[in-house]
């Protein structure tokens, strides 16, 4: 979840202002949904998948930390820190703010947290076949009771049961291509949201919509989006899916398929459809997206040129607006979208 280092104005009916900057150890490995805020907007999870190896500061190892962030502060800070599991990644947080999951990513788990206030307690775990599983993203149903998760590892998605805090595998694990890896929910929880990071040869991946009123939930579309989508995210009304997509712009340049920039898509939503309906060219290797409430600009993640990008969207066309400068690459956004 970086933090912005100026005050912007990228559209006329949306605002984009410096708050705070909080020192939480994250990751650039994981997906970019490593950030969950609280709906009531009083607390953030801030996720860390890996760590600088203490043996060999040229390597990396797992790392198993989350950050609690209270918000409310003056100004904001860290008030706790929990253990979750190795390749702690996709964080989410239920609509009634008293649950977190944490995709363990290198572990094979999900791990569920209470929340009490700005306290976190682990109170189980959920195991998703074996470490090589690679659960990724998590996000929750509004009404609570149930979950979805990403498997990169074993290319599933699958369905978790929630009940209170007790939380389960249904046996429900759909096929949505090679890797899939980012997730969203709309906010009515008609439809998903999934795209495959594929293996990073060159070829067009895909993003897919789930059908969760169906029972059990499947997939029922998918459009090709380009090289390597990084994240998905619904827009508020559900109409559109903003998929941020590497186009080959985190390869070297003598990789065959490299090209100078990345894209965002905005793919259309029409009953059980997906119509890919504009694309935009960002920065390199930019990570996640997120919509603003009126659904009319995008932000972007941008990691080589260490900013966010801000783009407008009139239902047609999407065109760069500003840029916001930060200190880091940013790697995970989040906003309390419910």
């Amino acid at each position: 979840m970086p933090e912005r280092e100026r005050k912007q104005k990228p559209a006329p009916k949306e605002r984009v202002e410096e708050t705070a900057e909080v020192a939480a150890p994250a990751s650039i490995i994981g997906p970019p949904s490593s950030a969950a805020i609280a709906p009531d907007e009083s607390i953030a999870l801030v996720t860390s998948a890996t760590k600088i190896d203490p043996a060999d500061a040229k390597k990396s190892v797992p790392d198993n930390r989350v950050s609690v962030i209270d918000l409310k502060a003056t100004p904001p800070a860290v008030v706790a820190t929990v253990e979750s599991g190795a390749g702690a990644a996709g964080a989410a947080i239920n609509p009634a703010g008293t649950l977190a999951l944490i995709a363990n990513r290198m572990e094979g788990t999900v791990s569920v947290f209470s929340i009490a206030g700005k306290t976190l307690t682990l109170v189980g775990k959920v195991s998703l076949g074996d470490a090589k599983s690679g659960p990724s993203a998590v996000a929750f149903a509004p009404d609570g009771k149930s979950a979805l998760v990403t498997r990169d590892g074993d290319n599933k998605v699958s369905v978790l049961s929630v009940d209170g805090t007790k939380v389960e595998p249904t046996k429900r694990d759909m096929t949505a291509g090679i890797r899939p890896y980012p997730l969203d929910i709309s906010a009515s929880g008609e439809f998903a949201a999934t795209a495959t990071a594929g293996t990073g040869s060159g070829d067009s991946d895909t993003a897919s919509l789930i059908d969760l009123k169906a029972n059990p939930p499947r997939v029922v579309d998918t459009v090709t989006v380009g090289q390597s989508p990084e994240a998905v995210k619904l827009s508020p009304d559900g109409k559109y899916v903003a998929v941020t997509v590497m186009n080959g712009s985190n390869k070297s340049k003598s990789f065959p398929f490299y090209n100078d920039y990345g894209l965002v898509v905005v793919v259309a939503i029409d009953g059980q459809k997906l119509t890919k309906v504009s694309e935009g060219k960002v920065g390199h290797w930019c990570q996640g997206v997120v919509w603003s409430k009126d659904g009319k600009t995008l932000v972007v993640q941008c990691m080589i040129e260490r900013e966010l990008q801000v783009l407008g969207f009139d239902g047609k066309e999407v065109k760069p607006v500003s840029v916001i400068k930060l200190k880091a690459g940013p790697a995970g956004i989040a906003t309390a979208s419910r």
